[in-house]
């Protein structure tokens, strides 16, 4: 019972955010070598969700597997204790759009939106309005970078408003 009522709770958030969120441009970046956006990322900024909140030095790792597959390992502090939680994420038809699985059978879009030409900071959505990360290679940004990905979220339609800083100290 637990398990149906977890299972509806989700796909009831998921309708009701579709049916409330403004329109959002979420079209992926169109160009990512997937070889060099593995690695670690560090969570700069991202909006409130129960599955991250209170989370303090929030990262993650991507590494490639033999079958093509991405594992994902994301770790960080809540309450002084270190948590972590992986996933699998699969390729796309679309280079800048992965599926992304906590909870298999269930995917998410995992959407890079936007991307430097160094792979050392990208801005991350998914299927709607909802999700939004922004994301660099070391746990700092300089107030430039902080301002290209703010300017490029608010073009795209995100109220950054909602963004909590994530302490990375």
């Amino acid at each position: 019972m637990k398990t149906f009522v977890l299972v509806a709770s989700l796909f009831g958030g998921l309708f009701m955010g579709c049916a409330t969120n403004p329109t959002v441009d979420l079209t992926p970046v169109n160009d990512v070598q997937l070889s060099r956006y593995l690695g670690t990322w560090y969570e700069i900024a991202r909006f409130d969700h129960w599955f991250e909140r209170d989370m303090t030095h929030a990262k993650a790792y991507y590494e490639m597997r033999e079958d093509g597959h991405i594992n994902v390992t994301n770790t960080g502090l809540k309450n002084g204790k270190e948590k972590m939680a992986t996933a699998i994420a699969k390729t796309t038809a679309t280079p800048g759009l992965l599926r992304v699985s906590f909870f298999r059978p269930f995917y998410g879009d995992y959407r890079i939106l936007w991307l430097d030409k160094d792979y050392h900071h990208a801005l991350v959505g998914g299927d709607d309005a909802d999700y939004l990360w922004l994301l660099a290679r070391e746990p700092n940004l300089s107030d430039a970078l902080r301002e290209t990905l703010l300017n490029e979220a608010k073009r795209r339609g995100y109220d950054t408003s909602r963004l909590i800083w994530v302490n990375q100290k």
